[in-house]
């Protein structure tokens, strides 16, 4: 199993999405207040289909509540733009968590510089800032789950 952190995300119709990954491969969605949108959001219930109700969602006041209640062995992967090192890789591992920041403006910038032998990025050519939340969600998830082929995600 994996588990996937959204930290403050704003857009309901990505988060939606996400769940719907998430359901897909047996992982754990986290959701790090605040959010943009309440979990009632019918964008979000349309993005998330009949599947958000069976997502394994759990939900933190904010990033002290959810690093607090980590497991010390718990391996987090920062997901940013700053950083040339690619997420492919990477050898993920059961459990992981991949971590995501908000859509405008992604992750703080003191997040990442106190963790950046576990910054990843998505390569791509310079004249792109970004992709979408729930693309690159779905990126690096599918590689995680390409390594972790015949263990339960």
């Amino acid at each position: 199993m994996l588990n996937i952190v959204l930290l403050e995300p704003e857009i309901p119709p990505n988060t939606g999405n996400i769940g719907r990954l998430c359901l897909a491969t047996a992982s754990v969605l986290h959701l790090i207040e605040p959010l943009g949108f309440s979990l009632d959001d019918r964008q979000l219930k349309r993005a998330g289909l009949d599947y958000w109700e069976r997502v394994q969602v759990r939900r933190w006041a904010n990033w002290a509540a959810f690093s607090e209640a980590l497991p010390a062995s718990a391996r987090l992967w920062y997901m940013t733009t700053k950083t040339n090192a690619a997420y492919w890789d990477v050898r993920f591992q059961p459990g992981d968590y991949l971590v995501f920041g908000r859509e405008t403006r992604g992750l703080p910038g003191p997040l990442l510089e106190a963790n950046p032998e576990r910054c990843l990025t998505i390569p791509m050519e310079p004249e792109t800032r970004s992709l979408n939340l729930a693309t690159s969600v779905g990126i690096v998830m599918y590689e995680a789950a390409r390594q972790l082929k015949g263990a339960k995600f």
